[in-house]
């Protein structure tokens, strides 16, 4: 999956196929320098572990680094990077060092450094993984509003099936072959096919699928936490449970 990320970017180049974004051939090892810039501002990508994409002493600075190269003009860098620590919350660590900030904070600085560059996709490989709960909230809650407010494709590269379940399509892909796609609660569905590759299913759904294994005539394509449980409980006052 991760390779696959870095392919779309052209971090890597394949020994065979065709990569197509935006009708270019981003795998094509002909692109020009001016045609791979503009790969790079269209499509970033948000790593693991912030500290590896963080370049500057001074978080503003790292955020205006992208644009810099991108060679925008210094009125519009400021804009750009104004706006972009608005948006992620982080104005007022604008002048901190970001080794001294938490793992939620430095993702936030890392997005917002790409977010300055203005790209149409945003590309997180296991940009959680590495944060506690609150830190995991804070980007996932970020990665939602990219996408739903400013309109940002996002790829989100995930074990976390409580994060995948969040999003329109989940592609589910095994050494390097796809296994499922399509709408979550129709992935998710396919619960024997995802023990089978060693991925589990959210966790709702995996109760749904055990009660009906069980012969709980209950379905299991539904992956919401709250409407799990409404499931539950209707089949409960369906069957003799009273109105609890």
């Amino acid at each position: 999956k991760s390779t696959l990320a870095k392919l779309i970017n052209s971090i890597l180049l394949p020994d065979e196929g065709k990569i197509i974004v935006g009708g270019t051939e981003v795998t094509d090892p002909d692109l020009s320098e001016e045609e791979l810039t503009e790969l790079h501002r269209r499509v970033g990508m948000v790593f693991q572990n912030p500290d590896n994409q963080l370049v500057a002493t001074v978080v503003e600075e790292d955020i205006a680094f992208g644009p810099e190269n991108l060679g925008v003009p210094s009125k519009e860098i400021r804009a750009r990077v104004d706006r972009a620590m608005e948006v992620m919350g982080i104005t007022e660590y604008a002048r901190h060092s970001p080794s001294k900030l938490s793992g939620g904070q430095k993702q936030r600085v890392a997005i917002a450094g790409l977010l300055a560059m203005q790209p149409e996709c945003m590309i997180f490989d296991e940009a959680t993984a590495m944060l506690d709960p609150q830190g995991r909230k804070e980007v996932m809650d970020t990665i939602l509003r990219l996408n739903k407010e400013f309109g940002i494709t996002v790829l989100h590269i995930t074990h976390n099936m409580e994060e995948a379940a969040m999003a329109d399509r989940v592609i589910v892909m095994n050494e390097g072959q796809l296994v499922l796609d399509g709408e979550p609660d129709a992935v998710f569905s396919h619960v024997e096919t995802m023990q089978q590759i060693g991925l589990d299913v959210v966790q709702g759904t995996e109760l749904l699928y055990e009660l009906h294994e069980n012969g709980v005539n209950v379905r299991y394509d539904e992956t919401n936490p709250l409407e799990c449980a409404q499931i539950i409980a209707e089949y409960y006052r369906a069957h003799g449970g009273g109105k609890k």
